[in-house]
């Protein structure tokens, strides 16, 4: 054997291996992920060769890289049976930090028309980051040229390299890593096992440590999906997101543009968040050529959507040279955006294409979709389309949308609307509804707290304004058909009116009659300064049930046909304070209607006044 030649790093060189080995890499496991790439590369780059080339050194060789460990003397080695290198190659690749030959061979690739995107590392900067963990490395290689020779690159990362002639070496790449004793973990073999899954469990070449194989399940997102069976999809979100049900939706979807992306998206049949067992966390593992580069990234999907599993892959991801991170945070957005956009229009297709599936999925994950309109004005317009409320339209228990709302508006109705209540049958129940379905006008009954600051946000749809049924802002027309029983006359009306808002006065604004009430003796239809009767109960929610809400006025409207507004007129002429009890009582059971009565006990108090009265006469 010849003497081996001796090899300084530059003083650049120098600086760049120290940032590399103390500070590039947060965890120090992260260099079998590296290594594992760079062999991949030299995998793939053999795989092209050997389609232009035919004399080629061991070409019975299978395509594959092999982890061996041995605890007892602390080492690790990773071989492939790649393109190898010369040992100008090796002064090149591994002699130089930064120097990336994977580059440099995608570069003649497409020069020559083709793209191979399977080349996955930057190899100087990855390759070193094997020193964080070990006293010395040695790089045992031999050129896929028949012609070539063993060689055998070592050094302890310190001030530069020996290059030595070997014998005995096949075609690719080992590299033996001598452990430092504080790292001897990585010498054993479940911990390396759990590291090939975490990080190159869908490498494209086999993946062996102690010869069996591991990284045993396919990268299915960059098949096509003609060619995929359910079982696969199947088996393949099990593995991804340890789940023990089958996904309720997938989406598998790829781009060119505006970026390159495979994905794989599934919706899990259960919301464990609904459940109350724990808040959802995105676990849409982020691949950059089938290599993990972040098992959960924060910024890729809107938090609303923190329900989805599942794979994004793109080569277009703008690295730093450790593949921790990325540099362009503004491209990953825009990645994110495409997808974000990609998922919502799949839900609308599914909306319309299998609507029992969606219906399951939204009563599953519709509150996060409603969070998403209430707090992400990006997509507002794209979520309106997918929310789903119970209808006056539709039976007990049957939700409708709001475009499907819009295709059953009355001719003459303008505004979308809608009522909240603790419950279907509360909402019919109450004066509301009334006037609008003697109108032919439907409207939406909504019966979580948080549909109503939806709503709020949202404002309008399709151009067509979203109001409360019990805000001032919905002005409705006289019905052409006459109102049952006999109305007081207008001189009646304005006394009653006036002594009412005078007796009332700390609690009213305005009394007034109008077009509201059909069968109900009264209803209040706003809020002094508070926008409305829906405006207020957002406030309450939000200050939750503890809260102490302002004192406002409320705009109180009066049936003049109704048999109890008579009574109360004449009530009103001969005995006052009895009429007074009576007139508070009608406006606390308005208020209650409304869902804007904050605290009984004085309504309660006042109705055992008036029953006091009454049973003592």
């Amino acid at each position: 054997m010849t003497q081996a030649t001796t090899h300084e790093f530059k003083a650049e060189t120098k600086q760049v291996l120290d940032i590399v080995v103390n500070s590039l890499y947060k965890d120090k496991e992260i260099f079998v992920r590296e290594l594992i790439s760079n062999a991949s590369d030299a995998l793939e780059k053999l795989r092209r060769t050997q389609l232009t080339e035919k004399d080629i050194l061991d070409d019975n060789l299978e395509l594959e890289i092999n982890l061996s460990t041995d605890d007892s003397a602390k080492q690790l080695i990773i071989q492939d049976f790649g393109i190898g290198m010369t040992e100008e190659e090796l002064v090149k690749n591994l002699g130089t930090i930064a120097h990336s030959g994977s580059k440099e061979f995608l570069n003649a690739l497409q020069s020559e028309g083709e793209k191979n995107e399977s080349l996955i590392g930057k190899f100087g900067v990855g390759f070193y980051s094997v020193f964080m963990v070990s006293d010395s490395v040695k790089a045992y290689t031999r050129t896929w040229q028949k012609e070539g020779e063993g060689l055998c690159w070592e050094s302890d990362g310190s001030g530069g390299y020996s290059i030595d002639k070997t014998d005995g070496q096949r075609r690719g790449t080992k590299i033996v890593i001598q452990l430092k004793d504080e790292f001897e973990e990585f010498s054993k073999e479940d911990r390396i096992k759990d590291i090939v899954k975490k990080y190159s469990a869908f490498v494209q070449f086999p993946v062996s440590v102690n010869g069996e194989k591991v990284n045993t399940v396919d990268a299915i997102w960059l098949r096509s999906k003609s060619e995929i069976k359910d079982e696969e999809y199947e088996e393949f979100y099990k593995f991804q997101s340890n789940d023990y049900d089958s996904p309720l939706m997938r989406l598998h979807f790829s781009a060119d543009a505006p970026l390159e992306i495979n994905s794989l998206l599934f919706v899990p049949k259960r919301n464990m968040e609904k459940m109350g067992m724990f808040r959802s966390e995105n676990k849409v593992a982020l691949h950059c050529r089938k290599v993990l580069i972040d098992a959960e990234p924060k910024s890729l999907f809107p938090e609303w959507l923190r329900f989805l599993k599942g794979v994004v892959d793109s080569s277009d991801i703008p690295l730093n040279v450790s593949r921790e991170t990325m540099q362009d945070s503004e491209l990953l957005k825009k990645l994110g955006q495409v997808l974000t956009k990609r998922f919502l229009r799949f839900l609308n297709e599914q909306a319309k294409k299998e609507e029992d599936t969606f219906l399951e999925f939204w009563k599953e994950y519709g509150v996060l979709l409603k969070e998403g309109v209430a707090t992400d004005f990006t997509y507002k317009d794209d979520l309106a389309k997918l929310l789903r409320f119970e209808s006056t339209a539709a039976e007990d228990g049957k939700l409708t949308g709001l475009e499907a709302y819009i295709d059953r508006m009355a001719a003459d109705q303008k505004d979308i609307l809608f009522l909240y209540g603790k419950n279907r049958k509360a909402i019919e129940s109450g004066p509301y509804l009334e006037a609008l379905q003697a109108r032919g006008y439907e409207v939406l009954l909504l019966t979580e707290p948080v549909d109503e600051y939806v709503m709020q946000s949202l404002r309008e749809f399709k151009e067509k304004k979203i109001i409360s049924a019990d805000s001032d802002e919905l002005k409705l027309e006289k019905l052409d058909q006459e109102p049952t029983g006999e109305a007081l006359d207008e001189k009646a009306v304005k006394k009653l009116s006036k002594w009412i808002k005078q007796s009332l006065e700390d609690r009213v604004s305005e009394v007034e009659t109008g077009e509201r009430l059909i069968n109900s003796p009264v209803c209040v239809v706003g809020e002094d300064g508070m926008g409305g009767a829906s405006a207020r109960r957002i406030m309450k929610m939000m200050q939750g049930p503890e809260g102490e809400m302002p004192a406002s006025k409320v705009k109180f409207q009066i049936n003049p046909n109704h048999a109890i507004i008579h009574g109360l007129f004449k009530l009103m002429e001969k005995d006052e304070p009895t009429a007074l009890l009576v007139a508070n009582q009608l406006l606390d059971n308005a208020l209650a209607s409304a869902n804007l009565l904050d605290d009984p006990r004085e309504m309660i108090a006042r109705s055992y006044q008036t029953l006091e009265k009454l049973t003592t006469v």
